[in-house]
């Protein structure tokens, strides 16, 4: 925690920086945040689910540890992007964090995708920036439908 911070009260971690980016936490954040898109990636139908299973399954296969690394390095841009919004909820948020969440899918799903967006226009991996490319159309409509995981997640680790 930190020192003298103003949203701390009575000792307790109140953001979800503090929450989620903690040294004991990250960790299980990270594992859980794998197996979110995991889970995502395979209920995917219809042609652009056809698309992102087989994107998905070749990013992996041409570096294995592609997603572990690539959640780790964008977990605190994450974070930051939803830090607002859970600040917005607890100012006066009705009814759980998770319906919360699931309420304010576009505008988060927007707040994410910049993130990638900037990532992705900064790589040097061309395979990976037309991966990109290809799904980025699509992405908005699948982040928004994976905010009720995301909600789920959040939730789970103190939110």
């Amino acid at each position: 925690m930190r020192e003298g911070s103003d949203s701390l009260t009575s000792g307790c971690m109140n953001t979800l920086t503090e929450k989620l980016l903690a040294p004991t936490t990250r960790p299980a954040v990270i594992e859980d945040c794998l197996r979110l898109i995991d889970e995502e990636v395979a209920d995917k139908g219809g042609l652009s689910g056809v698309a992102i299973k087989l994107t998905y399954k070749v990013v992996k296969a041409v570096k294995p540890t592609i997603m572990r690394e690539s959640v780790d390095a964008l977990l605190d841009d994450f974070v930051k992007r939803m830090e607002p919004f859970y600040e917005r909820y607890q100012a006066g948020g009705a009814g759980g964090f998770e319906k919360f969440v699931s309420q304010q899918a576009a505008p988060m799903a927007d707040g994410l995708l910049g993130i990638t967006d900037d990532r992705a226009g900064r790589s040097k991996n061309d395979t990976l920036k037309g991966a990109y490319k290809k799904l980025r159309p699509e992405g908005k409509k699948h982040v928004e439908a994976a905010m009720p995981r995301i909600g789920r997640l959040l939730v789970r680790h103190g939110a």
